[in-house]
């Protein structure tokens, strides 16, 4: 992930490999072997479905592979990792000070969990802005990666929480229907699972939104907003069981669904203007020359680009299928970073052009694979206009009530220039490859 600091990279595999570890011993140690493998089980469930939602909102301008996994890595060892042992650490302090566990636990699940859950979530948006930044484009970048960790996170939890249930099922004997395990599996599984990613997204539109922003407060000030957002809501959530026999039901109904509506709304949003973004801007270097015509309307289609994608793949092999995937990518790419540079100016993109030559030479290079397989992809899937199809000399009609001097002679439209050979030029703005 970290590929300009080698030494960097080392050492966040190292903590994500020893952490993982720790977590694996933490869990199964608390639940037994038997709950560990059946909370392992259960809480996989919603994990495919989040991570796909998450990569859908993502696809116009896709992050690798590396920096997802790596977040949902972090959100699955290293922050459930600190999470639990500071959560235990304050537990046990706040009883010995008070001599109360019952508070100390309410107490702990409502000021000290959301806000060291959530600032542990919260640093793998931080790695990522600080060494990643260029890749930062904006509020969906924040949306995705806080998506990831969330997910993990609560991927973990799950573990935790399944696995007690199951060993807790397994000492009394209770009939399935019954348990405690379908209890939670019903809470955790089928009603919240969107909980833990509700909260952290919060904290990645603060990041997503200060990656356009110019000035040191407001790249400072938007992420802390959003994890105070985040952890407020978190907090809100955990003690929604203390407001009485309904206050679950109050917060969830009121609260959570309306949130979460509310961001689903907002990720449809920001997909429909990434992609307008894209396709405004990729309609001037086609314009220029860098890319064909056709390529524009296949770019800003999900559909066509994986059938571009495959028609490489099935004429050219792995390897073909990746340099269109990398094209659509620097493409897309390219595309933001001209709409962040005309929007912000050369403050917000002080080394736009040094960028942009960059992405131009990639593109220059998989232009041969990519360029026929995208067009293919736009005639397949019907984006471009329809063609007129150009007439032959039409014979004269033998009508008996129509007089010789008036039938009409042969015609024939006029031939269309073809397309001119010409070398892509510069681009108002920035300095194009030559």
């Amino acid at each position: 992930m970290f590929r300009a600091l080698p030494g960097v990279r080392a050492c966040v595999f190292a903590v994500l490999s020893l952490s993982g570890l720790a977590i694996l011993e933490l869990v199964r140690e608390q639940t037994g072997t038997a709950g560990f493998f059946a909370g392992l089980g259960l809480a996989v469930l919603p994990v495919p479905p989040l991570m796909a939602a998450f990569r859908w909102l993502g696809r116009a301008a896709p992050r690798p592979w590396a920096q997802l996994l790596f977040c949902f890595g972090w959100g699955a060892c290293t922050a459930a990792l600190i999470s639990i042992l500071a959560n235990n650490f304050a537990t046990e302090w706040i009883t010995a000070a008070t001599a109360d566990a019952s508070a100390a636990d309410r107490l702990g699940s409502v000021a000290v969990a959301p806000v060291v859950e959530e600032s542990a979530k919260a640093a793998a948006l931080l790695l990522l802005f600080a060494f990643r930044r260029r890749q930062f484009t904006g509020p969906a970048d924040g949306f995705v990666v806080a998506g990831f960790t969330a997910t993990g996170f609560a991927f973990t939890e799950n573990i935790l929480y399944l696995g007690n249930a199951f060993d807790e099922d397994a000492q009394s004997g209770a009939a399935a229907l019954d348990s405690v395990t379908a209890a939670t599996f019903f809470v955790r599984i089928m009603v919240s699972p969107f909980a833990h990613p509700l909260f952290t997204v919060l904290t990645g539109l603060g990041f997503g939104a200060a990656a356009l922003g110019t000035g040191r407060a407001r790249r400072t000030g938007l992420p802390l907003l959003g994890l105070l957002a985040a952890m407020g809501l978190h907090a809100l959530w955990n003690s929604s069981s203390r407001f009485g026999e309904y206050g679950f039901y109050v917060v969830y109904g009121c609260v959570m669904v309306p949130v979460f509506g509310l961001l689903l709304w907002l990720a449809v949003r920001i997909r429909r203007h990434r992609l307008r973004a894209v396709a405004g801007e990729l309609a001037v270097y086609a314009a220029a020359g860098w890319l064909r015509p056709a390529e524009v309307p296949a770019l800003v289609s999900m559909p066509a680009r994986s059938l571009a994608r495959a028609l490489a793949r099935s004429t050219g092999g792995r390897a073909a299928g990746r340099a269109v995937a990398l094209y659509e990518a620097d493409a897309a790419a390219l595309a933001l970073l001209r709409h962040r540079a005309r929007h912000g100016g050369p403050a917000g993109e002080p080394d736009f052009a040094c960028r942009e030559r960059e992405l131009l030479r990639r593109l220059w290079l998989r232009k041969a694979t990519a360029g026929p397989a995208l067009a293919r992809a736009a005639v397949l899937e019907e984006l471009l206009p329809p063609r007129p199809v150009p007439l032959g000399p039409l014979e004269p009609l033998e009508l008996v009530f129509v007089p010789p001097a008036r039938r009409s002679g042969p015609w024939t439209p006029a031939t269309p220039a073809g397309p001119s050979s010409h070398r892509p030029r510069a681009l108002p703005g920035g300095d194009g490859v030559r």
